[in-house]
């Protein structure tokens, strides 16, 4: 039986991993970088702390971090003013999420290898650029040079570590770096290795002198430094206010919607696959994701054409999470008919889970619109430098 300590660890834990990722679109280097890091240290905090069965954490982890890429996707509509960057950041994203899904139905870690996780290591490439920047200062020769440089020394190897030779980090260095049992904590791990703390202090020196002089050879910043990804959103660098774009209402059937319901059904499918007590089928699953869509945006729809919006994104999610709950329960009072049937738990989550994807996308991709269709000129030049 599960203690109710276990249980408090493991909740803080997975709301953590659910909330800190809210903040990526307003501050998006520190709030990817706090989510990368509980992504990385989760795993061992369960073992330290709880007497959890970790058996199945593998695909609650895939998921997690599935969602607060997911985030960071919809962040670049908002912020990301390099159209060039844009594109290869939504390349490198929907290419590891396909390979996600692949892995899901077939389970050959092998597939995450070729399919790895470049986009996280794009993303913040690029808010570092950012901080100092513009980004539009960039070439498409310096971004596809980043890109081949992260996807092949950084993730391939990373990829290979974790799901080929499937190493622990945390295992291996106690195993062969530290020599302590693999139980040891933080006191035995420095009472055997004096040595550890004056290397970590040289270290960090190291890494200070040397940020400093490349820091020399860099070239002239264009604004000062700041993790508020709104601080720099003016016309002289191509932002665009979020608060005053409206929702494009021209057509209802279009790209927007069809990437709309492709996002939310993979990310949906991955995420049905942890989730317990789930009994519809893929395909009832994946009907459903698209009414629920389609419904969304034909009130959004709606409400553009008569000159209105959402009053604020909290209100939007609020309206619509109800909205979506009866949906799902009319789904549910249907299912039967087909041979399906839900759990109340799992299309709660469902729900929450599509309206949250949903609200972000269709606040933050007008902005990108915008952005990109004020300025067309600008868009050929940099198409085609």
């Amino acid at each position: 039986m599960t203690e109710t300590s276990d249980l408090i660890v493991f909740w803080i834990v997975v709301l953590a991993r659910l909330l800190i990722p809210l903040a990526i679109p307003r501050f998006p280097l520190p709030a990817i970088m706090a989510a990368l890091i509980l992504d990385a240290i989760d795993q061992t905090i369960f073992q330290q702390f709880t007497n959890l069965d970790l058996s199945g954490y593998q695909g609650y982890d895939k998921a997690l971090d599935i969602y607060y890429l997911t985030v960071a996707y919809i962040a670049t509509l908002r912020n990301w003013s390099s159209l060039f960057a844009f594109k290869m950041g939504r390349f490198l994203w929907y290419y590891r999420l396909l390979g996600v899904v692949l892995f899901e139905y077939i389970g050959n870690r092998a597939i995450l290898f070729i399919f790895p996780n470049t986009f996280e290591y794009f993303f913040i490439y690029y808010e570092i650029v950012r901080l100092r920047w513009d980004p539009r200062r960039m070439s498409k020769k310096a971004i596809v040079i980043a890109t081949a440089a992260i996807w092949i020394f950084i993730k391939l190897p990373q990829e290979y570590w974790i799901h080929i030779a499937q190493l622990d980090m945390t295992d291996f260095l106690k195993e062969n770096i530290f020599h302590v049992p693999l139980d040891a904590g933080l006191e035995e791990i420095l009472a055997a290795n004096p040595w550890l703390i004056p290397t970590l202090i040289i270290l960090v020196v190291v890494i200070i002198v040397g940020g400093r002089w490349l820091m020399r050879k860099l070239p002239p910043k264009d604004w000062g430094l700041s993790f508020d990804a709104d601080s720099h959103q003016d016309e002289e660098t191509g932002y665009v206010e979020t608060e005053t774009v409206k929702p494009v209402s021209d057509h209802f059937f279009n790209n927007v919607l069809l990437e709309k319901i492709v996002l939310v059904s993979m990310v949906s499918l991955i995420f049905g696959k942890i989730l317990p007590n789930r009994t519809a089928s893929d395909l009832q699953l994946l009907v459903g994701i698209a009414f629920v869509i389609i419904a969304n945006t034909a009130i959004s729809h709606w409400l553009a054409k008569r000159g209105r919006e959402w009053s604020h994104t909290l209100t939007q999610f609020v309206v619509m999470a109800a909205l979506n709950f009866g949906l799902a329960l009319l789904y549910s009072w249907l299912l039967p008919r087909f041979e399906g049937s839900a759990d109340l738990g799992t299309m709660l989550f469902f729900v929450l889970l599509l309206t949250l994807i949903i609200t972000l996308f269709d606040k933050y991709h007008p902005v990108y619109q915008a952005r990109f269709a004020e300025k067309p000129a600008e868009i050929a030049g940099e198409a085609s430098a």
